[in-house]
């Protein structure tokens, strides 16, 4: 018998999230005997309590009797409960600073620490919210067009019920005759993609979009293999950028300059080229107004993101000479949008979506019904120690990185 629990989000600010809806839970319930689930209560949370109540699932503040934790964002350091495994997303691999903390206490507390981010099959992610961030990211990034230009108003994605909601909004998109530009090839780019196809903006191939006016708006999406290219000169390889992006330099000037909206979606190296940089705003080279920055990463590659924003504030300003931040809609400002928890808007879908995942792909191994080797593979803690494939955060835990 495994008894497994859905923690409270304690994370602020708050993310609203689950890893499992009342009906997976029933439905796992019905379908597997040797389980039993038991939920935190939780006044925050897409799913009230009584949605899981009404389908008989068991509501307690104490899960110390479980043996699987399950969240979403990190756990509060005193809600951990030693000797447990728990699922979620710790943002410690990539040696996180913010989180150096959070991994000590799972250590401290021997807990076997599951991370989302590498349940993995054939290389590829079992369970991810990518999609729903490029959505509501697109989506917010064309309601912030139609604030900053007084053209069209947009409803806040966090107050839409659900994604069809979202989408009728985008009837009343019209952003004249913008050039939008999405970085990145999976996931969250092809979410962005779905808002700005769902908004009528006419696609266009890479090549075409650095052509003269196009009359109406339109889009494109671009890969490492447009934006950069080897110092040495030879032929762009994949596998070579993603080994050596430091042998690569920037080839996104050309896009840049024909730009004026800008949705990074890409998963960036920090030994990659830069792409929009203070020099390029400042001096006015790229006429880029607004951008809805998915991929979030603080001060580079593109310098106008200078922090990240929220689900209740999230739009600001950068001003290009000075590199400050601004009123988000302030006359010479560029607009940002760098919301870091983008699926937290949508939370109902989202959470629909990455637990149907879960039930097909994560909770079988949990329950030994069969044994890929993914637990084990996306397992940064286990007995009081890093286990040997995160073995390199180990300067890191201990302060010294």
């Amino acid at each position: 018998m495994v008894k497994l629990g859905i923690i409270r989000e304690t994370k602020n600010p708050p993310d609203r999230r689950v890893p499992l809806t009342p009906e997976q839970c029933r439905r796992l319930l019905d379908d597997n005997p040797d389980l039993d689930i038991v939920v935190q209560p939780s006044p925050i949370r897409c799913f009230s309590d009584r949605e899981y109540a009404d389908l008989g699932i068991p509501l307690d503040e104490n899960l110390s009797a479980c043996d699987v934790l399950m969240g979403v964002k990190e756990v509060k350091l005193d809600a951990l409960l030693p000797d447990k495994t728990y699922l979620f997303f710790s943002h410690t691999a990539k040696e996180q600073p913010y989180n150096r903390g959070l991994l000590q206490e799972v250590i401290r507390k021997r807990i076997r620490l599951v991370d989302y981010e590498y349940l993995t099959r054939d290389g590829e992610r079992v369970v991810a919210f990518g999609r729903w961030a490029g959505l509501v990211g697109a989506y917010n990034g064309l309601r912030a067009y139609g604030l900053k230009n007084n053209s069209y108003m947009l409803k806040p994605a966090n107050e839409c019920f659900d994604l069809a909601e979202l989408m009728a909004e985008l009837e009343r998109v019209d952003i004249g005759d913008a050039r939008v530009l999405v970085t990145g090839g999976g996931r969250v780019a092809g979410g962005a993609l779905e808002i700005l196809e769902a908004a009528s903006i006419h696609r266009v191939e890479p090549e075409d979009f650095l052509r003269g006016d196009m009359g109406a708006a339109v889009f494109t999406r671009i890969d490492p293999w447009h934006y950069t290219r080897r110092k040495d000169g030879l032929e762009f390889d994949f596998g070579h950028f993603v080994q050596h992006p430091g042998e690569y330099e920037s080839a996104f000037d050309a896009f840049g300059e024909r730009t004026d909206l800008f949705i990074p979606c890409h998963f960036w190296d920090p030994d990659s080229p830069l792409m929009v940089t203070r020099e390029h705003l400042a001096s006015g080279q790229f006429p880029i107004r607004m951008v809805a920055d998915i991929s979030c990463d603080i001060g580079e590659p593109v310098a106008s993101t200078i922090r990240a924003s929220t689900i209740a504030d999230p739009f600001y300003g950068y001003d290009p000479a000075t590199g400050e931040e601004t009123g988000p809609f302030d006359p010479g400002a560029i607009t940002v949008m760098a919301v870091d928890n983008l699926p937290g808007e949508l939370p109902r879908d989202a959470a629909t979506d990455f637990g149907e995942a879960l039930v097909r792909s994560v909770i079988p191994e949990i329950l030994g019904q069969q044994d890929s080797g993914m637990l084990a593979r996306a397992s940064i803690t286990e007995g009081g120690a890093l286990t040997p494939p995160y073995a390199y955060l180990k300067n890191y835990l201990e302060g010294r990185s």
